[in-house]
């Protein structure tokens, strides 16, 4: 009669399987982290300023409200490139979470997230800017109607830029659903929805591009469907990490 077999969980930690696994494990749930942290961020600035701040067709009320909002104008830029921060260290550690899967895809991805970086800075200087006009900390000699037309033109010179940014937006879902769907770890689905709404960011920018006439439509549409895959897999990084596989086999175990 042979003795029952123990389960050793000291050896089973010390197992180089489990230790690759428990380090997936812990740089999934910190690209899930840093996906929430960024995910809060960003809508301060990209819904606070156009819903607060510009008056359609009224420049000096648009100047009025920036002044009046200062505070909030100022929280906004500083929320956006936040946000740009942690989008930058998210894209390391979805790097080194699924170099493995396809090297050159997660290089890809962690490229369109890069040139996003300085893009972002350059139009939050803008913003910027155009706040510092308003409050006649330069350009003091401007005449006040010059001064209400410049500030307008700067901030729809942000909007524009998030518009066309967009593209960069949709192009590193698309790697990213890539690597998602190639992986043993994650199910499959949630490439699918990735790709399609990097899909769908980059129709809403050729569409303001090209077709300016159908954006209000489309942008709609996309703002309801352009998330589609980012919430989902924002979340089951953060709580489920990665399916435990065969670190050999690379297939899925119960």
């Amino acid at each position: 009669m042979q003795p029952p077999r123990v389960t050793n969980q000291k050896t089973n930690r010390q197992n180089p399987k489990f230790g690759e696994m428990d380090s997936m494990k812990k740089t999934a749930r910190l690209a899930g982290l840093l996906y929430v942290i960024m995910t809060i961020q960003a809508p301060i600035a990209l819904l606070y300023v156009p819903s607060y701040i510009i008056v359609k067709g009224n420049t000096a009320a648009t100047l009025n409200n920036l002044l009046a909002h200062e505070f909030m104008f100022r929280l906004s830029i500083v929320s956006q490139l936040a946000s740009t921060i942690i989008f930058f260290l998210l894209a390391f550690v979805l790097y080194r979470l699924f170099k493995q899967v396809n090297h050159f895809q997660a290089k890809l991805l962690l490229a369109f997230v890069l040139v996003q970086v300085p893009i972002t800075f350059v139009f939050e200087t803008i913003s910027f800017t155009s706040l510092m006009i308003a409050k006649s900390e330069i350009l003091q000699s401007v005449a006040t109607d010059q001064k209400q037309a410049l500030v307008t033109l700067l901030l729809k010179i942000h909007s524009y830029g998030l518009v066309t940014s967009e593209i960069f937006w949709g192009l590193w879902l698309i790697p990213f659903g890539q690597l998602v769907y190639k992986s043993a770890f994650i199910p499959r689905i949630f490439g699918f929805l990735l790709i399609f709404g990097g899909i769908c960011w980059i129709g809403d920018s050729i569409t303001f591009l090209l077709f300016p006439a159908w954006h209000p439509l489309v942008s709609d549409i996309v703002a309801k469907t352009g998330w589609v895959g980012e919430i989902p897999i924002m979340l089951w990084l953060l709580i489920m990490g990665v399916k435990e596989r065969s670190i050999v086999t690379g297939r899925l175990e119960p």
